[in-house]
């Protein structure tokens, strides 16, 4: 990216919405505008686990103030994520739809460990260059993430189902604090964070710091009462809890540095990081600047080349674990590149090397499932993808490129997919030619192929003359894949040039 490119990083967390809005600065983000709104989308979610309308409602207000921040951003240049509030919603697809229409910009719902990856990213992109070894921990209103890891490499990562919002609701309900609530509350947040013991050990890190909003507030109204700044302590949380239990409730709280909008969470989140601090044995935790959101920003740089993506590299993680044979899913991707070239349609250069990247990768992967079974290895090959947890990608990237591994073979009616969507179609077709015309797992004489579109859900393929003699097997699959796609809204037909 160019310098002075503008950026922008929507984070749809499970108490607050946050936008920040920066500008590209050799190498560095310098922020140019920040906006928080208190939505507390994790209180609406029901027992069935689906947003309640008022919920729904409050996010769409929220995104339509952003929206309209947002006018004149492009695609490229905004990276919205939703964290785990819509990772439980059963209705989320009902909230993003309309989401992703009011904001302007797709809605990516990440999983708890690329939540963990993206919140190092904005820790280690805003701290001082440094050899140290460190911990992360991010109390969220519905997960709890903890990282390991060292310059700008995390390297323990994982999310709990435990938060601030959460505990609040459960533990008290009415706002009311008392000492056995605070006690059952903390030995419940223990009881979900105890697997955390074996890899979060005291020897595997030097300096540990407190990211996002419960550190964040905790911190402000200890500065107000005179602890040092920017530092939480063992002494600072047993200081606070004495006022919380003095002042009984939530709302007879009257403590400087505490801002209106955490009144209603603090007990749940002063439980959660009292939880924290006794399971790891942690005497302080320094308060960090940054969080999930230039995490993001810092993302968007880092995927613009295959050699900094991190997506790619988890690619070639999986494909090493499960055995890929990497001569011939080299053949595949170098075959489906080839022809989606041809079909691609109209795009920026940028927009193009998005969308070959994207269709090599489910090249490289497309026999990931042979491993369990070579019957029917597509159908495990897209269980793997929709089920793993691959550094970089969000949730709907991964079924995505699940889909694609599922549909490179056999029939097309069994997928659930938007045959309106040219790009995935066409990276389908791309894939599915380049699997077939590589059948006999040697390199496919390609030359004289043309792929073609003739019409709006119209494609043509044609051969030079005595192709279909020189490659009958070839042809004879050819002619199978034209009966596939008539069961589509799509025609191919196939032909050979005099």
């Amino acid at each position: 990216m160019q310098n002075g490119t503008r950026l922008a990083a929507v984070d749809l967390g499970s108490n607050s919405f946050r936008l920040e809005i920066g500008y590209l600065d050799h190498g560095q983000i310098q922020r140019t505008e920040y906006l928080k709104e208190t939505v507390r989308q994790g209180n609406g979610l029901d027992e069935n686990r689906n947003l309640s309308r008022q919920a729904m409602q409050r996010g769409w207000d929220c995104l339509a103030r952003f929206g309209e921040r947002l006018a004149g951003f492009r695609k490229f240049q905004v990276r919205a994520v939703a964290t785990q509030t819509l990772r439980e919603a059963r209705n989320r697809d009902e909230f993003l739809a309309r989401a992703t229409q009011i904001l302007g910009f797709p809605i990516d719902v990440i999983s708890g460990r690329e939540e963990a990856r993206l919140i190092y990213q904005g820790v280690a992109h805003l701290l001082p260059q440094s050899n140290e070894r460190r911990l992360v921990v991010d109390i969220g209103g519905r997960s709890t993430e903890l990282i390991l890891g060292h310059a700008y490499e995390a390297r323990a990562m994982e999310s709990f189902r435990v938060g601030s919002v959460a505990w609040s609701m459960r533990y008290f309900p009415d706002g009311v604090f008392t000492a056995q609530a605070f006690e059952t509350a903390e030995v419940a947040a223990k009881a979900v964070l105890d697997e955390a013991l074996n890899t979060y050990r005291p020897d595997a890190w030097e300096v540990a710091y407190g990211s996002s909003g419960t550190v964040g507030a905790v911190s402000d109204v200890l500065m107000e009462a005179g602890w040092p700044e920017g530092l939480v302590t063992r002494d600072g949380l047993d200081w606070l809890l004495e006022r919380l239990l003095k002042a009984q409730s939530a709302d007879k709280v009257r403590l400087e540095g505490l801002k209106e909008d955490r009144r209603a969470v603090i007990g749940g989140g002063v439980s959660v990081l009292r939880a924290v601090f006794d399971l790891l044995s942690l005497r302080e935790m320094h308060v960090a600047q940054g969080a999930l959101r230039h995490g993001a920003l810092y993302d968007l740089l880092d995927r613009e080349h295959e050699q900094t993506d991190q997506r790619h590299a988890s690619v070639t993680r999986l494909a090493s674990k499960f055995s890929v044979e990497q001569t011939q899913a080299q053949r595949v991707s170098k075959a489906a590149r080839h022809l989606f070239r041809q079909v691609a349609g109209e795009f920026s250069a940028g927009e193009m090397e998005r969308h070959l990247r994207k269709l090599g990768w489910a090249a490289h992967l497309h026999e990931i499932g042979s491993l369990i079974s070579h019957s029917d290895y597509h159908k495990h090959g897209a269980y793997i993808l929709d089920n793993a947890d691959a550094a970089g990608f969000t949730m709907p990237e991964l079924h995505r490129l699940s889909l694609l591994v599922l549909g490179h073979r056999g029939k097309l009616r069994k997928l659930e997919v938007d045959f309106e969507d040219d790009v995935f179609v066409r990276q389908l077709l791309a894939l599915r030619l380049a699997v077939l015309l590589c059948h006999a797992r040697r390199d496919p004489d390609l030359q004289g192929l043309t792929l073609q579109v003739d019409a709006p859900h119209s494609l043509s393929l044609s051969c030079r003359h005595g192709w279909r003699e020189a490659y009958p097997q070839s042809a004879h699959l050819l002619h199978e894949e034209l009966t596939a796609w008539q069961k589509t809204p799509w025609t191919l037909s196939f032909s050979e040039r005099g």
